[in-house]
């Protein structure tokens, strides 16, 4: 199936990738972890996103589901649910490369009446050919935005 054409920015992300990242916040210890993403596409102009993580010992840790839709090809909406009971809306600026791109994405978020304190996110997405990294800042239960996660993957 060919994506949808708005989706031409974004094509190279369809497919499963895996790598390693790790993890800090002031309110934890530091923290490594396998991280899978996988973006499908739906025949619409919009990519599937399904991203789960596990500790070095295999156990399951995190995993969020949502939506990647691109805007005019030069900016890129993030539509997501997670099970710790936040929604984020992630918007930002898209920019093209050679191999890949660059997206720089701030968030709304809505908690849950049960969920941790999570104020606002930033997350910055860069493929440059067969290599997806990820950058992940946050500010919750009272720390202000700061750097929380970071990885590389490949394509899987």
């Amino acid at each position: 199936m060919t994506p949808h054409p708005g989706l031409a920015a974004v094509a190279g992300l369809i497919g499963t990738w895996r790598g390693e990242g790790v993890g800090q916040y002031p309110t934890i210890d530091s923290f490594s972890y396998t991280e899978e993403v996988t973006f499908t596409d739906a025949g619409k102009p919009f990519l599937h996103y399904l991203q789960r993580t596990w500790s070095p010992a295999g156990a399951p840790m995190h995993t969020e589901t949502g939506y990647l839709r691109v805007v005019e090809g030069t900016r890129v909406e993030f539509v997501l649910a997670q099970p710790t009971g936040q929604t984020e809306l992630a918007e930002g600026s898209l920019v093209s490369s050679a191999d890949g791109f660059t997206c720089l994405l701030a968030s709304r978020i809505v908690n849950s009446a049960s969920a941790k304190q999570v104020d606002a996110t930033r997350r910055r997405l860069e493929l440059a050919g067969d290599i997806l990294t990820t950058h992940f800042a946050m500010a919750a239960v009272g720390v202000p935005l700061t750097h929380h996660l970071a990885s590389v993957m490949h394509r899987d």
